[in-house]
């Protein structure tokens, strides 16, 4: 089964995350990690990530944003970790940010890629309206996704419902979608619009998913094995 799978571990606990990443191994499904701020932040996240093996592929969530050089110099303070496979940066941070981002990440690791996020995937079309933007989410992600492609980023960090879209404008690039949750399972914080199950955000174009808390929450052997036989 020949599907990129990232496991949120959205904590600070060092115990739990080992257990997420002990209960997850699977020769059925190809796993990886993603890292958010919580984790990043914490005393021991840091470090704990320098010391992970080079066999797990490491998502690192920091959704970067903010003027290009203090970006650029961002990039370059995480020089130690040579095992990270991609990094996040917001596209709304503009052409400029994303082009020291892409360039700084050259010098620290070829092999890093890095993924442009869009409208996260909590947004609705009202919320968005109250921070000033007066496209809509669809729209606004078509644009986002022209601009990630301009700078030349690695892959498009997108909601599944705007999956198709994007693909047909990014080809080549990794399209890698969030808010994800098993069948039945609560959405939690997620906007009920913009939340999908695994099996649908492959079918509408994801080449990754992030799947967090129907993974992390309750037994996780057993959603596991939910996620293996809902991809069937």
């Amino acid at each position: 089964m020949n599907k990129n799978i990232f496991v949120a571990c959205d904590t600070s606990n060092l115990n739990k995350v080992r257990k997420i990443i002990r209960y997850t191994q699977s020769k059925k499904i190809k796993i990886g990690y993603k890292f958010g701020l919580e984790f990043f932040y914490s005393k021991s996240g840091r470090s704990f990530l320098s010391k992970m093996s080079k066999k797990k592929t490491i998502f690192l969530d920091l959704k970067l944003n903010d003027i290009p050089n203090t970006c650029a110099s961002a990039i370059n303070s995480l020089k130690d970790l040579k095992n990270i496979k991609y990094l996040t940066a917001h596209i709304n941070g503009g052409y400029e940010m994303l082009k020291n981002i892409k360039k700084s990440s050259k010098k620290i690791n070829k092999k890093l890629k890095i993924l442009g996020v869009t409208v996260l995937t909590n947004f609705s079309e009202q919320s968005l309206k109250k921070i000033g933007h007066t496209k809509s989410i669809k729209n606004l992600v078509i644009h986002q996704a022209k601009l990630a492609k301009s700078v030349g980023l690695d892959g498009i960090v997108c909601s599944a419902k705007e999956a198709k879209l994007v693909k047909k404008i990014c080809k080549n690039m990794e399209i890698v979608t969030p808010g994800i949750r098993l069948v039945g399972d609560n959405i939690q914080d997620q906007n009920k619009n913009r939340v999908v199950s695994p099996k649908s955000a492959f079918d509408n174009g994801a080449t990754a998913i992030v799947i967090g808390r129907s993974i992390t929450q309750g037994n996780i052997k057993k959603n596991i094995q939910r996620l293996i036989k809902s991809l069937k």
